[in-house]
């Protein structure tokens, strides 16, 4: 038991001082042998661990979803937050806006990388719909939304959202106001809800950090 405790604080530490050295100095600028040097273990206790600067890429990448599939789903299941509030912080709660996160989006959205980039959207599709899901039926308990597919919706409108707001795309300002409307208004179409409804909560998934209003 002691000697599986050691190996995951080791693994932990590996974790750390990568995911520093690569926020600090870039993926693609550091190496196996900067992580070595700044940690101070032989590279077979790193090769124990991980096969590859890749392989703690791809281990990082899943330590960080899985942080954030849990705190998505301590608010998604809160039912003391208004549905229309927690499907909100939900969506807000499942962006890995970080420093960490915005680095590891930078390397996943290199071709190269697809692979990594198709296994983190299937994770955070298999573990967030269903929270969403429980937000619906939940909403719908109270006639606030209705639909007879929630799944296949949460799943199409959760592709549709992550790949025409990806912060990598640089919209206009206009074009942008009109996609969020636009995205907004189709979901109130697709959940049976009143018209309106559904923007004063959402606009903060678009415009988190910004001081805007969309009239």
């Amino acid at each position: 038991m002691r000697i599986v405790k050691e190996a995951a604080e080791r693994r932990n530490e590996i974790l750390d001082v990568a995911e520093r050295l690569f926020c600090t100095n870039g993926y693609d600028n550091t190496s196996t042998n900067d992580i070595l040097t700044e940690i101070g273990i032989a590279r077979g206790t790193l090769y124990y661990h991980f096969k590859s600067k890749e392989d703690i890429l791809d281990a990082m990448i899943d330590r960080i979803l899985d942080e954030t599939i849990r705190k998505a789903g301590a608010i998604a299941l809160d039912a003391s937050v208004p549905v229309l509030e927690r499907l909100t912080k939900t969506v807000l709660a499942a962006n890995v806006d970080t420093k960490t996160g915005n680095m590891i989006l930078e390397q996943v959205h290199k071709p190269q990388n697809a692979l990594m980039h198709a296994k983190m959207q299937e994770k955070l599709l298999n573990e967030l719909v269903p929270l969403f899901v429980r937000i619906i039926e939940d909403g719908a308990s109270q006639n606030l939304m209705q639909t007879d597919y929630p799944e296949d919706t949460i799943q199409m409108l959760l592709l549709y959202a992550n790949t025409v707001f990806d912060d990598s795309i640089a919209y206009p300002e206009e074009v942008k106001m009109r996609k969020v409307l636009a995205f907004i208004s189709n979901v109130e179409v697709l959940f049976h809800m009143q018209s309106g409804s559904l923007r004063e909560a959402m606009l903060p998934m678009f415009y988190r950090n910004e001081r805007k209003e969309l009239l």
